[in-house]
């Protein structure tokens, strides 16, 4: 038996099954404070006995529950690092025998941005910034073994990211190592360990507030004992595991790692601890992997520069020739999409002193995957890759029905987004909603748009004779949310909104689409068209304000690069 610090007691039946060691908990839960002191003890217990923990609560609301924890003992891992932990080289990591893969550092401010978006193409599920970059890409295939690891120096924002994504990744790591300057003066990476309180509230806010397990990555300290003590305190957050970066802040990896205080660390906690930073000085094959283990005393091995110069370190007949390798990088990069810049960054970290032979020359010259596919005789895979994919998306757009219009309120919806590059280059759909009002004789259409504070994007609603129209899709700028609703609106209606391709309604006269005048009768006309069209895009309409937000915020900034953490 078991017993809660509140008395709430429970019992523990464990046996073993496929060398997993399962453990029933059945909780008497009345409150949710004390549902969460249970899940805090499983957690624990999931890490103490290295085992995955299936809960299965008395309350109506968490009948049948189960959860499977990822564990960090006696695993090895591929580090996170930035513009080289992209999902190609996860998938390819875990092909040659990596137990857990971490995600390139991603940060919360930008994370926080991004939607959650299925790619039905791809089979992937993708988080999408407001530019329309994919910031965080993952499949089925790594779902219990990823670990997400965000740069972060907000409790709430970072839990605001970790609920994000928790439903497809397998853990959530604050990275508190990256000594670099970018990330230490924005509070982040190294900067975190001078602020132990701070530290605290993260990792706390993330225990209560996901389901799947958190860990952090730390640096050492000046001291061993300021090491120690740090981890000791990390520990009594509820942390699942945490990776120790055998460096101090100022070194780098020429600097021999300090397996000893890995070592300190190792035996002052109970929790996994994970040994990185071996790569060079230890790590240099699959054999070498276990002496790191032991010279650390550590639970694991995370291993970063070693995996990105060949990934097949983690075979355990490894590495294989890299040639090799880079073939079977190349093709998860094509199959998954993967931004050709960021193919050839990882190709060049793997020809490393070969990367001006004539192969790396080819490679650095190549600016598509379908060059870079050329450069390793994989032209027929591109082919057939892209054909594959071509059938999937004709095949969506055959079955996806029309979207059909939605009542929320007194308002109507439609999930439809405005995308530019459809209609010509001076027209849109609010300039054909402007002119379809005045042939009716009806008032300009009135716009009122809302900004969401957490990722300062945009919904518009659009009034049109006492009738309000709204898309459900946020989008990254004020006027693409007013186009959003006046498409709505239109189509709703339905009235032609000046896409390409779409017959001459003669609601927009011919100038705006030919650059000419038709007739002098026209002229004064398509003059005062122009100049009330004008007036129609510059006119400010009203931003209200919105999960306090101000009004007329400005546009965001363009998001800043990813920060690059330490290998």
């Amino acid at each position: 038996m078991f017993l809660l610090r509140n008395s709430y007691s429970f019992e523990r039946r464990t046996f073993e099954l496929d060398e997993w060691i399962y453990a029933d908990v059945i909780a008497d839960i009345m409150t949710l404070k004390p549902k969460q002191e249970v899940w805090q003890h499983v957690s624990h217990m999931s890490t103490q006995y290295s085992c995955n923990v299936k809960c299965r609560f008395a309350d109506p609301l968490n009948a049948g529950m189960a959860v499977r924890r990822l564990s960090f003992r006696d695993v090895t891992a591929l580090a996170p690092m930035v513009r080289v932990g992209t999902l190609p080289m996860r998938l390819l990591a875990l092909d040659y025998g990596a137990d857990v893969v971490y995600c390139e550092e991603l940060i919360d401010i930008k994370m926080a941005q991004c939607q959650r978006i299925v790619n039905d193409v791809l089979e992937t599920v993708d988080f999408v910034a407001p530019d329309e970059r994919v910031m965080f890409r993952t499949c089925e295939r790594e779902k219990d073994r990823v670990v997400f690891q965000m740069g972060t120096a907000d409790a709430d924002r970072a839990l605001m990211v970790a609920q994000l994504v928790e439903k497809d990744v397998a853990a959530i790591d604050v990275n508190m190592g990256c000594p670099k300057e970018y990330s230490t003066k924005g509070g982040m990476g190294a900067a975190l360990l001078s602020d132990p309180d701070k530290i605290e509230a993260i990792l706390k806010k993330l225990v209560t507030g996901v389901s799947v397990p958190v860990t952090c990555k730390i640096r050492i300290l000046p001291s061993l004992e300021e090491t120690v003590s740090l981890v000791q305190r990390i520990e009594k957050t509820g942390v699942t595991a945490v990776a120790v970066h055998g460096r101090f802040k100022d070194e780098r990896p020429r600097h021999p790692v300090h397996c000893d205080y890995i070592q300190a660390v190792a035996q002052a906690v109970s929790i996994p601890v994970i040994a990185n930073g071996g790569s060079l000085d230890l790590v240099k094959n699959n054999s070498d992997i276990e002496k790191f283990r032991k010279a650390t005393g550590a639970s694991s091995v995370m291993l970063a520069r070693a995996a990105m110069w060949n990934p097949s370190v983690f075979c355990s007949q490894g590495p294989l020739p890299v040639e090799k390798v880079m073939e079977e990088y190349v093709k998860y990069a094509i199959r998954y999409d993967n931004h050709a810049f960021n193919t050839k960054y990882c190709l060049c970290q793997m020809l490393r002193d070969k990367v001006e032979s004539p192969l790396g020359k080819q490679v650095q010259a190549a600016q598509t995957n379908a060059e870079i596919s050329e450069v390793y005789g994989l032209q027929k895979f591109y082919q057939e890759i892209q054909q594959e994919q071509q059938a999937k998306r004709a095949a969506l757009q055959s079955s996806n029905q029309p979207d059909r219009p939605i009542m929320d309120g007194d308002v109507t919806t439609m999930a439809v987004k405005f995308e530019r590059r459809d209609y010509p280059p001076q027209i849109t759909p609010k300039m054909f909603l402007l002119e379809w009002s005045r042939k009716e004789k009806l008032e300009q259409p009135q716009y009122e748009t809302v900004q969401r504070s957490q990722d300062r994007a945009f919904q518009s609603t659009v009034t049109v004779a006492n009738k309000k129209y709204r898309s459900s899709l946020w989008e990254k700028s004020k006027k693409f949310a007013e186009q959003a609703s006046a498409i709505v609106c239109l189509r709703v209606l339905g009235v032609p909104e000046g896409r390409i391709g779409e017959e001459d309604s003669g609601l927009v006269g011919k100038r705006k689409r030919e650059g000419k005048l038709n007739s002098s009768s026209e002229e004064g006309r398509s003059k005062k068209l122009h100049v009330d069209i004008l007036q129609e895009m510059e006119t400010p309409e009203p931003i209200v304000r919105m999960n306090s937000v101000e009004q007329n915020p400005a546009t965001p900034p363009k998001q800043a690069e990813n920060l690059r953490d330490d290998v």
